[in-house]
């Protein structure tokens, strides 16, 4: 079942879950009446015409003329009729009944009721200046109206209390409404936030996926345009280079599939098992690796590593360095092709781990390749996000720099 098949079990002003605010805040206007509002308005007409019966039978036995008891009674009745429009009309209805028990004690059934409809409706100052004037005209009204049994100052003593006592509970019901207002709008407040951060989760694990596919396939597919474009401007290369060149561009795009199988691997479902046969994440100790692939390629690499064991920086830190390197000399290849590279890596426990790779200015002119510098923006968040930081620039000589410090603890 669904919330809203209890709704009509809701009084009008906390049936709708999107309201923030009661009737009478700022304007509000006035909702349709429920089931409940109709079963409380009928028990609060009764609740007003048995008092009325009562106070009739007191007015008999006070002797009153029969002109005076019929039209008390008339009057009477037309006031607890008057209930009825409580909701549309609370503080004019209030005053009005306000005056009129002072003339017509019948009246004070529904003037009670009226009053406790104001105080749940509407904000304190309106049931304020309403409540004095029922506590003054309730204080005058055995004078004008003296009961036969009852003392003028005892029958204003028990106006009073029944006026503080109906205005009291009102009040109370109000403040139990807010704070169930308060309380709704608190937990609408807090789902809304759980949604944002849920987008907002999504969205960096999407930004992290594009980054990761970036880093991978910008170093294997950069290979495939070096010997590619090597192939078409020297077609008459002899067999045996030709043949290394197709070979390398087989293997690298043979590897820039299995790297973006691996990536996409992260969007599987979370039940679903990853394949034995995949390949592990690169660390320091791959670095290797990479600059002999990237040396098969033609670029001129000399890597300076004071690390004296790779395997003990933690995997995190290790692939981070890895990721920097790769993008640094994808970045070499595309924009100065030809010259020498040099990466440095040194460090250790506890000082951190710090990489740099540099390259000088190209020999010749290069042919301008399309970029909008996507990789060093991530290379950037990669390192801020790992706890440490990275710079890049251009050098005095012309050349490129990247360098980037990492916390290894110890």
């Amino acid at each position: 079942m669904t919330r809203t098949e209890y709704l009509w079990l809701l009084p009008s002003a906390m049936a709708d879950p999107l309201d923030q605010e009661l009737p009478g805040d700022r304007g509000r206007m006035r909702p349709r009446r429920t089931v409940r509002d109709w079963a409380v308005d009928t028990v609060a007409f009764l609740f007003a015409a048995g008092i009325g019966l009562l106070a009739a039978q007191a007015a008999e036995q006070a002797g009153n003329p029969e002109a005076v008891l019929l039209a008390d009674q008339l009057i009477g009745a037309a006031a607890c009729c008057s209930v009825w429009l409580r909701r549309r009309w609370p503080v004019a209805l209030a005053a009005v009944l306000a005056v009129v028990s002072m003339l017509v004690p019948i009246a004070g059934g529904a003037l009670l009721v009226s009053l406790f409809s104001l105080a749940v409706h509407r904000p304190f100052r309106p049931v304020a200046a309403m409540g004095a004037l029922a506590l003054v005209c309730g204080v005058a009204s055995p004078f004008l109206r003296p009961e036969p049994d009852l003392t003028p100052l005892a029958s204003a003593v028990a106006g009073v209390v029944l006026v503080l006592l109906a205005t009291g509970w009102g009040m109370l019901v109000r403040s139990r409404r807010q704070l169930v207002v308060a309380l709704r709008e608190r937990a609408h407040r807090a789902e809304t936030e759980a949604g944002l951060r849920a987008q907002q989760a999504q969205r960096l694990a999407r930004e992290a996926i594009a980054r990761e596919m970036h880093d991978v396939l910008a170093h294997r597919l950069t290979l495939l345009s070096v010997h590619a474009g090597a192939l078409e401007f020297r077609p008459d290369a002899p067999p045996a280079e030709v043949a290394r060149a197709a070979g390398v561009i087989r293997d690298s795009a043979h590897d820039a599939l299995q790297d973006l199988r691996e990536i996409i691997g992260v969007l599987r479902a979370p039940g679903e098992e990853r394949d034995e046969g995949e390949r592990p994440q690169p660390t320091l100790a791959t670095l290797g690796a990479l600059v002999d692939e990237s040396r098969q390629a033609g670029i001129r690499i000399t890597l300076d590593s004071a690390v004296p064991d790779p395997a003990t920086v933690p995997a995190a830190t290790g692939r981070t360095v890895y990721r920097i390197v790769q993008e640094a000399l994808t970045n070499a290849r595309k924009h100065a092709p030809g010259a020498e590279v040099t990466v440095t890596v040194g460090g250790g426990p506890g000082s951190g781990l710090t990489v740099e790779v540099r390259n000088p200015a190209p020999a010749g002119p290069v042919t301008d390749v399309p970029g909008s510098g996507q990789g060093l923006i991530g290379l950037t968040e990669r390192a801020t996000l790992a706890g440490g930081s990275l710079e890049h620039g251009r050098t005095a000589g012309g050349g490129f720099m990247v360098r980037s410090w990492l916390p290894w603890p110890s």
